[in-house]
């Protein structure tokens, strides 16, 4: 690894004193604070404010976050961490415009999905509108059953929200010859919450805009008594592939067959500034690193990493796993998650599915437990950056605080700003995610090693696992969005 010399920082020499003081959870502690967790997310909020409105993949705002962190990491803090920034590409799209126009010729409140298909402009598609079943069991239009005697060849589907991945309503709809989908959301009111339909499925859609509960609904009543209705939608987007980078910094201190990973994405949506999602895990990290770096006594390395393009799929940290080599893969010993973890109205979950998870998890959860708060251990899912971790078999765990209404209800809109963060839930965890990494630090002791071999689903441990699984199933602590990468798909 080699220190990245980001333009930005060129001449720039560490300024800070050599530490002197040894490392304990206890300092590491103290010096977490909420007025400095404050300062950072400022920045970020700032940074959003001053580049469009988001720190989004392939946006001027991402690479301002880019140099926020280095000019700590690596300015500040060059002479305790070794930084370097890992560049990766990855297709870039953006919604220009939406619009869609109602029967009566009446424009429409609708959101577009990252991914989405464009329509022929400028007149965009105009065709009748055929209705699909809801199932708010197994997901509305989800399965090739629930497709059965509906003719929606040259029409506009109208789909709920809800349950199954909406690429794969969108695939069905191609399937059955709709020019378009129109979505209605499964929960009222507006503004409605985005999300990413994945790179992967670019060519495989039809387009499709997200309109509220409250028209779908009406349109659905319309239809149902026997009216012909005619919708339009205008989708103007542009794809292209553009650079990204993670920022991997690690201290110098430790031994570096020993590594503790924690990680938090960078990124936001593009649709707003992304302060809880995930500035807060970002901002946690950063004062963590900033704690370490005054401390000596580090019997193992800790390593940190902001991922880029999680948004767009977890693309930065499922490029980083992809590119460990067994030997590498093997020096990581634990890695904690920290993506949504000061949510305005926070659940306190701990993710952890099996024992090993726990190894690491248990310092969380205890600590949270001791402060009195309602905390639980939940499955992991499919949606954030420790998906390559689990991938490799490396011990993981991690904090969240909910996304989505009641926990979070700015969850990938614009109103994810400075007045979305609950700050005792991001101080208490911050505080809780740096006690873990400074304990590992100091010890492994019970920590076990990766798990190399993939288990065989029919075996005794593999159906202990999975009915593990299937008993957190209503506890699965996961966000709401779908991963690229060919991983499974995630409900948005």
């Amino acid at each position: 690894m080699k220190l990245w010399n980001w333009p930005a920082l060129v001449g720039f020499l560490a300024t800070t004193a050599v530490a002197s003081d040894i490392l304990t959870p206890d300092a590491v502690e103290r010096d977490i604070e909420e007025n400095n967790l404050r300062n950072v997310l400022w920045n970020l909020n700032h940074i959003a404010d001053s580049n469009g409105g988001n720190r989004a993949f392939g946006f001027p705002g991402y690479n301002a976050s880019i140099d926020f962190i280095l000019e700590r990491m690596v300015t500040r803090f060059g002479k305790e961490f070794d930084t370097y920034v890992q560049p990766f590409n990855h297709t870039f799209e953006t919604t220009r415009s939406i619009k869609v126009i109602g029967p009566h010729d009446e424009d429409v409140y609708v959101i577009s999905l990252q991914y989405n298909t464009a329509t022929p402009l400028p007149g965009g598609i105009k065709a009748p509108l055929v209705d699909t079943p809801v199932d708010d069991l197994r997901g509305s239009a989800c399965f090739e059953d629930q497709w059965d005697g509906i003719n929606a060849a040259g029409k506009i589907a109208l789909v709920k929200r809800g349950v199954c991945a909406i690429a794969d309503k969108l695939k069905l709809a191609k399937s059955h010859g709709a020019l378009a989908v129109i979505l209605y959301n499964n929960v009222p009111g507006k503004p409605i919450g985005s999300a990413t339909l994945s790179a992967s499925n670019l060519g495989l859609l039809v387009p499709v805009g997200v309109i509220t509960l409250e028209n779908g609904s009406d349109w659905k009543e319309r239809l149902a008594d026997g009216e012909e209705l005619t919708a339009t939608l205008i989708v103007d987007s542009e794809t292209e592939l553009r650079e990204s980078w993670n920022i991997i910094s690690e201290t110098k201190q430790g031994d570096p067959n020993n590594v503790i990973m924690l990680g938090a994405h960078l990124d936001s949506v593009q649709a707003g500034a992304g302060v809880n999602d995930d500035g807060s895990g970002t901002a946690a990290l950063l004062e963590i690193a900033t704690s370490f770096q005054k401390y000596e006594g580090l019997a193992n390395k800790v390593r940190f990493a902001w991922w880029g393009a999680e948004e767009s799929g977890l693309i930065g940290s499922l490029y980083y796993g992809q590119h460990l080599s067994e030997k590498d893969a093997d020096h990581i010993r634990f890695y904690f998650n920290y993506d949504m973890i000061g949510s305005k109205q926070p659940i306190y979950a701990v993710y952890a599915d099996t024992e090993a998870h726990e190894t690491g998890g248990s310092i969380l959860f205890d600590y949270l437990k001791a402060k009195g708060k309602p905390v639980y251990y939940g499955g992991f899912g499919s949606s954030s950056d420790y998906v390559a971790f689990l991938e490799l078999g490396i011990p993981s765990s991690g904090l969240f605080t909910g996304a989505g209404a009641p926990e979070d209800e700015c969850y990938h809109q614009a109103c994810d700003n400075l007045d979305n963060i609950n700050w005792e839930a991001i101080t208490l965890n911050a505080k809780a995610a740096g006690r873990a990494a400074a304990q590992l630090a100091l010890s492994l002791d019970g920590i076990p090693p990766r798990e190399k071999v993939s288990i065989n689903p029919s075996s005794k441990r593999g159906v202990q696992r999975q009915l593990n699984r299937a008993a957190q199933l209503t506890r699965v602590i996961d966000k709401s969005h779908k991963c690229g990468g060919g991983l499974a798909d995630n409900t948005v």
